[in-house]
C-alpha cells in the first residue's frame, strides 16, 4: 500500500482525461490498494478557477465535490496550520499558493505528489509521474 497526494491537474485528468496521465501515475491511481489523498486546497483551486472562467469543465465537480471524492475512493486531506506555516515559509521562488500548500502537505505527510508540473521539483518532495 502506498499513500500519495494528487496535484489538482492529476485529479482532474483522473476524472476527465485519464489518457493524459503518465503510465506510472495511472498505475498508482488505479491500484485499489493505494491510498489516494486529495487536498482541501484542490477544492479551493478548482472553485477559484471555475469562478474565473478558466475551468468550466469542472462545474459538476464543484457542485457535487464530496460525491466525486467518495466515488473516486479518495481521502480528503485537510489543511492544517503546520501545512500553512511551511507553505508560507518555503524559500523557493514558486509563487502559486496552491502549489506551495500541496508541496508542504506532501513533505509533512511524507507522501509523494502525483504531478506533471516540473516547477514543483524545486521543493524537497518526492514526485511521482
Amino acid at each position: 500500500m502506498t499513500r500519495f497526494l494528487l496535484d489538482t491537474h492529476a485529479l482532474l485528468w483522473s476524472l476527465y482525461e485519464p489518457a493524459r496521465l503518465s503510465d506510472a501515475a495511472r498505475a498508482a491511481i488505479e491500484n485499489v490498494k493505494n491510498v489516494r489523498l486529495v487536498s482541501a486546497v484542490t477544492a479551493w483551486e478548482i472553485a477559484t478557477k471555475l469562478r474565473l472562467g478558466k475551468l468550466e469543465v469542472a462545474r459538476s465537480l464543484v457542485e457535487s465535490y464530496q460525491d466525486h471524492i467518495v466515488n473516486f475512493q479518495a481521502t480528503e486531506l485537510a489543511i492544517s496550520s503546520r501545512h500553512s506555516l511551511l507553505a508560507g515559509s518555503f524559500t523557493q521562488p514558486h509563487r502559486d499558493p496552491f502549489d506551495r500548500l500541496l508541496a508542504a502537505q506532501a513533505l509533512l505527510e511524507g507522501v509523494p505528489l502525483i504531478t506533471a508540473d516540473s516547477a514543483l521539483i524545486q521543493f524537497p518532495i518526492p514526485i511521482l509521474w
